[in-house]
């Protein structure tokens, strides 16, 4: 999105290069807050740490599983000391995983095991960006994707991970069939027909009912994508946001803060040849973001000057290929992140109040805040069961203080029916979930009856489902 030419950080000295018509003006950003301090990499006990990607979360398990198949884990599930929890890629900034008892991962549980149709039968600890080139060699893809590849198929699918396209449902919405182990060793397939309840609650469940390790998922032809990203002012995006949602197979914005501007990204569906993407833009447009922030903070109607002159060089990016390619990448720079689920109708009149509550209250803020809808599903514990929702995504630079998500910026998202993502920062408790999840007693009914004496639940999970 920012041409190498155009914008560069000089990446010990935080040094800004904005290119200009005759040259290039330079300037020097004040350094960034210092690295957060790291929790030990052992506790008195000699248990080692784990950590989340971002690093606000970590525990000291006592037991770290890593069954090999399901009549492994079904033995260790028996036995292990709770709190149980499986653990994916991390990815996730709120409590889900962290537990003084056992730590379970699927790692060694991966790959697709076999097909029914078009219908894909997938280990859950399958990585996203092993899945797709999978699926891609059947001539098959996942209908969408969420833009990390990083997480792991089951924790995508517990926590209601998403993509974007008005039309398209987050990846649980395409699973027609599971298998889960509970604490007691128990194993039960579910689907529609058979154990419907329990397909139901498992389908978005936190990993709060046991271990879901498989699926079985619809697919869609690999087909070519093209992606479009462009930059235009902020105003603009959000006026025809609506239009380009109805418009795009994949349709979402990044509305960029103290610059008055937006990136729109498209993917529509292709038949053209391969138009290879090319390097990572995005980590550079961060670092000149951040520079800017490092540099102008302190004076709002300077770094928007700023932000456009340096942004001024921007053409927009095309590229073509497999949509596993386009719709998911790397995100190599940390964050910490809040994200909700509105009624369609409040989406951009909440991303207006959140972007000037940032620009009136947080001039640190410099990620650019990422607008995305989802089509409507069924799951219980989906938060786009009922109707189809727009979220929005602030991100904190993982350096940073990010205390303000919860202060000034969640309030406006439950102000406009926000439901959060169950991955992502959030206060929300038991009560206050319950009021906005039509099956909320339901889902608790079926963890009772799968673990009754709550062995999947940590500290966290019993705040989440007010449990004593």
């Amino acid at each position: 999105m920012i041409s190498r030419r155009g914008a560069l950080i000089a990446g010990g000295t935080g040094a800004v290069v904005v290119a200009g018509g005759a040259g290039a003006a330079y300037v020097v950003a004040t350094g960034d807050k210092p690295e957060p301090p790291s929790p030990a990499s052992v506790d008195a006990q000699g248990k080692m740490l784990w950590r989340n990607w971002s690093g606000v979360q970590h525990a000291y398990p006592a037991a770290r599983l890593a069954p090999k198949d399901e009549a492994e884990l079904a033995t260790m599930l028996k036995v292990a000391q709770a709190p149980i929890r499986p653990v994916g890629a991390g990815h996730s900034f709120t409590g889900l995983a962290p537990t003084n008892g056992a730590l379970v991962s699927l790692d060694a549980m991966a790959g697709i095991i076999g097909w029914e149709g078009d219908e894909a039968i997938v280990r859950t600890g399958t990585r996203l960006g092993a899945l797709g080139p999978a699926l891609a060699q059947k001539g098959r893809a996942l209908p969408n994707l969420p833009d990390i590849n990083k997480q792991s198929l089951g924790g995508a699918l517990g926590t209601a991970t998403h993509g974007t396209g008005a039309k398209i449902p987050a990846m649980h919405a395409d699973v027609t069939g599971l298998r889960l182990i509970t604490p007691s060793g128990r194993v039960i397939d579910a689907d529609e027909r058979s154990n419907p309840e329990i397909f139901q609650a498992a389908k978005v469940s936190l990993g709060a009912l046991g271990v879901i390790t498989q699926v079985r998922m619809r697919t869609a032809a690999n087909r070519r994508l093209r992606r479009n990203v462009w930059l235009e002012p902020l105003d603009e995006a959000m006026h025809k946001a609506e239009a380009r949602w109805a418009q795009h197979r994949n349709f979402e914005f990044f509305a960029v803060p103290f610059t008055g501007l937006a990136a729109g990204i498209s993917h529509d569906e292709t038949d053209d040849a391969v138009e290879a993407r090319g390097p990572d833009q995005d980590t550079e447009l961060l670092q000149a973001l951040r520079g800017l922030r490092n540099l102008l903070g302190f004076s709002t109607p300077l770094r928007k000057a700023a932000a456009k002159a340096l942004m001024s060089t921007a053409k927009p990016e095309t590229a073509v290929d497999e949509g596993w390619k386009l719709l998911s990448t790397e995100r190599p720079v940390r964050f910490n992140e809040m994200e909700f689920h509105l009624p369609v109708e409040n989406q951009l009149k909440a991303l207006a109040e959140v972007m000037r509550a940032i620009e009136r209250e947080r001039p640190d803020v410099f990620f650019p805040i990422e607008v995305r809808r989802i089509a409507e599903d069924d799951a219980w514990l989906s938060p786009f069961q009922g109707g189809p929702r727009g979220s929005v995504a602030v991100h904190a630079y993982y350096r940073d203080d990010f205390s303000f998500l919860y202060q000034l910026i969640e309030p406006i998202f439950r102000r406009y029916d926000g439901r959060p993502h169950w991955g992502k920062l959030h206060t929300l408790r038991a009560g206050q979930l319950e009021a906005i999840y039509p099956n909320w007693k339901d889902f608790l009914a079926v963890r009772r009856e799968l673990d009754p004496d709550g062995r999947m639940l940590n500290p966290y999970l019993k705040g989440l489902f007010g449990v004593l």
